[in-house]
């Protein structure tokens, strides 16, 4: 379907149709074949009545604003560590070097799994303890945060009962302790500012990437930025926008999946649009442990499609 620009120019916008999944919904076949669908054809879809109020949603989108407007000497003193926790600076990442002039024109902030700097878990990478700003800057900052970062966990997990009853397997698979009993999950808060991007000049929001996970889950405000392209490999490459939904999570697959499917499920292309509008999302990373032994599923390997 096309819709019309939101400032109202002439350009029609191409918006991209995705599946639905209720979460809610007692008829979970109905659930397993409309994401069945979605990851065979572009690996996004809508997740509704998820379990997070939108109050709750509300206030993490609220707290995240807060932490984007303090001044930049005060973000700067949590910059991102080794371990990918902290503020991450406009520009600081550069997703598509081939087609990007600049870095992204998107600040953020990551928060990963909590754990103690003395526990020998924290020696690995992704693992160890947040990085978090004063207390008295941001009351209750870090409180929201990982509430969200449990609430969305949880989330997460129902969708990959979905995914795992797709691809022909228990239900419970991805619930191992391997697995997602103790994830490598990174939650990821997003501030693009008023930038108008240019894709003929090479400057984005967000340049085109895969994610390399399990599975993401995305949060946005009600302005337009997000792209897919369904087939990176043709020319010229086709983009679609993912219309915001209120109140839904934006799903979509990761390298992992796609390649732990023996390719059966799709990872796709997507980036970032600004169109002269600030834009807040709130991106959720889930990924299995550093002991998950990652090859072919055995549904997904047969003798037209042998494991790649």
């Amino acid at each position: 379907m096309e819709n019309q620009c939101q400032n109202g120019t002439e350009t029609l916008l191409k918006v991209s149709t995705l599946n639905c999944i209720d979460l809610s919904n007692p008829d979970i076949h109905q659930s397993v074949s409309l994401l069945k669908q979605a990851c065979l054809d572009c690996g996004f879809f809508y997740l509704i009545n998820h379990g997070i109020s939108q109050e709750f949603m509300d206030e993490v989108f609220g707290q995240s604003k807060s932490f984007f407007e303090l001044p930049l000497n005060e973000k700067m003193k949590v910059l991102r560590n080794e371990k990918h926790r902290g503020y991450t600076p406009v520009l600081d990442e550069l997703l598509d070097p081939d087609n990007q002039v600049h870095g992204d024109y998107k600040e953020g902030y990551y928060i990963g799994v909590e754990v103690p700097e003395d526990d020998p878990e924290a020696e690995k990478p992704f693992y160890g303890p947040n990085v978090w700003p004063e207390d008295g800057l941001l009351p209750g900052w870090r409180q929201t945060m990982e509430k969200f970062h449990h609430q969305a966990l949880e989330v997460a997990k129902a969708v990959a009962r979905i995914i795992a009853l797709a691809l022909g397997l228990e239900v419970d698979f991805f619930d191992k302790p391997e697995m997602l009993g103790k994830p490598i999950a990174t939650l990821r808060l997003l501030h693009y500012g008023g930038q108008v991007s240019d894709p003929s000049k090479g400057l984005y929001g967000a340049g085109a990437h895969s994610d390399y996970g399990l599975i993401t889950l995305l949060a946005t405000d009600d302005v337009m930025g997000l792209q897919i392209c369904k087939d990176k490999d043709a020319k010229p490459q086709i983009w679609e926008y993912v219309a915001p939904v209120k109140g839904a999570f934006i799903v979509n697959l990761g390298d992992m999946l796609e390649r732990w499917s023996n390719c059966i499920f799709k990872s796709t292309l997507h980036r970032v649009l600004g169109n002269g509008q600030e834009r807040y999302s709130i991106a959720y990373f889930v990924e299995p442990s550093h002991d998950c032994l990652v090859e072919c599923l055995p549904t997904c390997k047969s003798e037209n499609n042998p494991p790649k």
